[in-house]
């Protein structure tokens, strides 16, 4: 049988050759990194082709695909969000990813994006905060603390200059567990009982949940002025952490309104309820952060725009290196009309 030609093979970064990239180039740096790439990107806004994701809902969760495209490249992202997991003993999300060319369609990455979505959602929080947070920012409220919660902690830590992270989690487990975790990063980690006492001096304050419901893990009365929230929560249709109160007094910052009003905490308000989107802030067409006392939100659900982001780094940063394998993916037929012949002639 005939060796495939190197047009045909597609670079995989398999889960051990994406934990191994990561050490090779620290998390800090690898935070940095996509900080970058998302903002590069989010200043290319209006280039993309740009959709709510297509998304399948179950009552036990939702698999959804994310697509976009800058004209040059395409790329998505197959992802679910699974609650119930965690008690089977399962990963809540996982997810892998896929970077084609525009010009052939053939693809050039694929890669696991489990860990790489962790990073990229803790980038894209950090990157709002550089723009929404208070000045001098050094105390984040870390509700929720499950598989997220270290990377928001230390992606704060890499863009803000975070010093000290509180964390609460219903699961006391949890909470040990992100301590831990947490222990040798050079962060001040507080574990708190309650989420009253996690926000107490937090001029961050993020909120990861996972429950499939109408939650208030912030009561209006619990935020003070001068606060940014960054309410991350996995999102989805009848999925919110925070009571309507809030976002009545706060400004609220959105990647892509249309997907944002089905599954972010937004869609608890009429349909016409004010937002602004990131991207023009980061741009300078619109103002982000304008006074001390202000209450900023991000209200982020994840965007396409930033898997397209993290898939480019990961194509670039993993080229020419031994962190990928090649996968035969692609037919390539000598006559790329005999896609019959070659079939036959692999029978020996």
């Amino acid at each position: 049988m005939t060796q495939p030609s190197a047009k045909a093979l597609v670079p995989f970064v398999s889960v051990d050759n994406m934990m191994r990239l990561v050490h090779h180039i620290g998390i800090d740096q690898m935070l940095q990194d996509l900080v970058a790439y998302i903002e590069e990107d989010f200043r290319r806004w209006e280039l993309f082709d740009k959709t709510p994701r297509v998304a399948s809902h179950s009552d036990v969760g939702v698999i959804e695909l994310m697509p976009t495209s800058d004209g040059e490249a395409y790329g998505f992202k197959y992802v679910n969000g699974h609650p119930k997991n965690t008690a089977e003993g399962l990963q809540t999300v996982t997810a892998f990813g896929l970077l084609a060319d525009v010009y052939t369609g053939y693809p050039v990455l694929l890669t696991e994006m489990t860990l790489l979505t962790a990073l990229r959602t803790a980038a894209m929080s950090a990157l709002a905060a550089k723009y929404l947070a208070p000045k001098g920012a050094d105390t984040m409220a870390m509700i929720g603390n499950g598989a997220q919660s270290e990377f928001q902690s230390l992606a704060m830590q890499a863009i803000l200059g975070l010093k000290s992270v509180r964390l609460y989690d219903k699961d006391p487990a949890a909470t040990q567990k992100a301590a831990r975790n947490l222990a040798d990063s050079g962060l001040d980690v507080v574990i708190c009982s309650s989420p009253e006492e996690a926000i107490q001096g937090a001029q961050i304050i993020t909120t990861c949940t996972a429950d499939k419901q109408n939650a208030k893990i912030l009561t209006d009365n619990m935020v003070g002025a001068g606060v940014h929230i960054n309410a991350i929560g996995g999102d989805c249709p009848g999925k919110t952490e925070l009571a309507p109160g809030i976002l009545s007094r706060a400004d609220t910052f959105v990647e892509y309104p249309e997907q944002t009003r089905i599954e972010g905490e937004i869609q608890q308000m009429p349909a016409d309820f004010p937002v602004t989107e990131l991207w023009q802030v980061i741009t300078g067409s619109a103002q982000g952060r304008r006074d001390p006392a202000q209450i900023t939100l991000f209200d982020s659900v994840g965007f396409a725009i930033e898997d397209f982001s993290a898939l480019r780094y990961i194509r670039d940063k993993v080229r020419d290196t031994p962190y990928h394998i090649d996968l035969d993916m692609l037919a390539d037929p000598d006559d790329p009309r005999d896609l019959f012949g070659m079939l036959q002639r692999a029978k020996a």
